[in-house]
């Protein structure tokens, strides 16, 4: 062997030794787990952010003491060493004990702010085998990764100086990561979940049947097939609120909605897609309606109910709205895969209903809005910052749950107004842009909104929004005292690394809360937003009614 340095056999891969310096930092690192984020969690959710926190703990302590056997630094001995070591394993088990006790009831004042059932000390049976299997198979790996590199290094150190080929095995390392990451398991991630969410497509929920309404997709004389629609296509045209019941509303004179959608399979093609849906706003009369709404919709193809049932109630029906699906995936799959996707499928389809449109006479068209949810609302940025619709401006649009990906909202949120919140923000004191939540804060800033009216609703719970890569290493604004959303309660402190996955974890947990929190929007939110943008002539007895009238629906239950 050509070696200059000595050499030293790695650990097996399911070696019982262990790095001390990592066992303790990885029980401070399980503690600091514990502290609370944006959203209540279960045992499970926990003991899966516990185990990855407790891998991560490991690794840095890990390093530590390889560093301090590098460096030769001398190891404390002696009986003052004993005594002290002794005292630091006591003070790691009253932090292990404190940090178990509080966690109980930190979560407990989270779900009393969210409504939520209380937990009990119960919890620990799922948390803490969840985070031992999570933390034993991220440490497991690690090894399996350091011990190939041993393997190919000690293969190049037949022929290379050690040092060089230690060097090059850490290259080849990386470049192999680096490989199954993008090409392997990402790809191979992406196309097999197109593979498993297809099928399901092609399934219809137990409430939904097919329509026979000349003023939906798939009716009596409809271009398209009720086939074609998929899973989520088909709820939107099957569904939504029916004449009697927006007239138990407004007294009289409602009429039914207009819902336009095509799905992957209506055509073969984005544009035949896009043509598609402008041919069925044409045969329909859409744009004899007071307003068209072009939606973005997310993943699957879903367009949330709350917003397009608020949607019909603030215009008495006297409204038309197009969809198309883009995607087999669900959100959290789509937001990583299908950025680009969406960006055009906004786009062309924007472009080929804003075409037809701006060709109308300007005193006999419907006020055109665009709309999107979460990933939604990145195609309805794509379409804002287009240049397609600076002759011909748009009415307004509105975007609820806007992801960490959305360039315009964190450009927005990092140039508001001074003394305002990235949760409830205020931008040039609200002459385009508003935000709003819950509550409704549209009418805090004072200018005069344009002509143009853009609204984002958003939670300051919602993880989906707030989620950013640099929380892993620097603290939010959002955190500061003075900037910290209502929901948001003052056990949740950041720390490095750790809140990183706390708050990634609470983004894949976002809709399981109740309404009004994380990323799930009331009917009476959105309502607020819908009669902001898109019908601020109403009287306020009548905005208060509708609001309330919303309240009265309560959550939409499928079937």
């Amino acid at each position: 062997m050509n070696s200059d340095l000595p050499q030293k056999e790695t650990p097996r891969v399911f070696s019982r030794l262990v790095s001390w310096p990592g066992v303790v930092t990885s029980i401070f690192f399980f503690v600091i787990s514990l502290l609370p984020s944006m959203l209540p969690r279960s045992g499970l959710i926990q003991g899966a952010i516990s185990g990855i926190t407790i891998a991560i703990g490991y690794g840095v302590g890990a390093l530590f003491g390889w560093a301090w056997n590098y460096l030769e630094i001398p190891h404390l001995t002696g009986r003052a060493w004993g005594w002290i070591r002794i005292g630091l394993y006591l003070l790691l088990g009253w932090i292990v004990v404190a940090g178990m006790w509080l966690f109980v009831g930190r979560q407990n004042n989270i779900r009393d702010v969210f409504g939520m059932e209380r937990i009990g000390p119960a919890v620990w049976l799922t948390l803490i085998p969840v985070a031992v299997l999570v933390a034993a198979l991220l440490i497991i790996t690690s090894r399996s990764i350091r011990r190939l590199m041993h393997v190919i290094t000690r293969w190049l150190d037949r022929s290379l100086p050690a040092r060089l080929s230690r060097v090059l095995g850490g290259v080849a390392i990386v470049a192999i990561l680096w490989g199954l990451w993008s090409g392997v398991l990402v790809n191979g991630f992406f196309a097999g979940a197109n593979q498993i969410f297809e099928p399901r497509d092609n399934t219809t929920h137990d409430f939904v049947s097919p329509t026979d309404s000349e003023l939906r997709s798939s009716g009596e004389g409809s271009l398209v097939e009720w086939d074609t629609l998929g899973r989520q296509g088909r709820r939107f045209v099957a569904t939504g609120p029916t004449v009697d019941e927006l007239n138990e509303f407004w007294g009289e004179g409602a009429v039914e909605p207009i819902r336009v959608y095509a799905g992957l399979k209506s055509a073969e093609t984005l544009e035949e897609r896009a043509k598609l849906v402008l041919d069925e706003l044409i045969r329909t009369n859409a744009f004899d309606r007071s307003a068209i709404v072009v939606a973005t919709t997310t993943g699957t193809g879903f367009l949330e109910p709350n917003a397009m049932i608020s949607l019909e109630y603030v215009h008495a029906g006297d409204v038309a709205t197009v969809g198309v699906q883009y995607s087999y995936l669900p959100s959290w799959i789509s937001i990583l895969a299908d950025q680009e996707k969406v960006k055009e499928t906004s786009r062309v389809v924007f472009d080929t209903i804003h075409g037809y449109w701006s060709e109308l006479p300007e005193d006999d068209r419907p006020r055109i809005y665009i709309y999107g949810l979460s990933l939604g609302s990145f195609g309805v940025e794509s379409i804002l910052t287009s240049i397609d619709i600076i002759n011909e401006p748009i009415n307004g649009a509105v975007m609820v749950g806007p992801p960490f990906v959305n360039p315009l909202h964190d450009q927005i949120l990092d140039d508001r107004d001074a003394g305002s919140s990235p949760s409830a923000a205020i931008y040039e004191d609200g002459r385009t842009v508003r935000f709003t939540n819950e509550e409704n804060l549209l009418d805090v800033p004072t200018a005069d909104w344009g002509d143009t009216k853009i609204a984002y609703l958003q939670h300051a719970s919602d993880a989906v929004v707030f989620f950013e890569p640099d929380l892993a290493f620097s603290s939010p604004d959002w955190l500061l005292p003075d900037q910290r959303g209502p929901e948001i309660t003052d056990d949740f402190v950041w720390f490095p690394l750790v809140t990183f996955w706390q708050v990634l974890m609470d983004m894949a947990n976002a809709g399981a809360v109740p309404e009004g929190f994380g990323h799930e929007y009331t009917k009476q939110a959105n309502a607020d937003v819908w009669m902001a943008v898109t019908a601020p002539d109403l009287d306020d007895e009548v905005v208060a009614e509708l609001r309330q009238h919303m309240i009265d629906l309560g959550p939409f239950e499928e079937g």
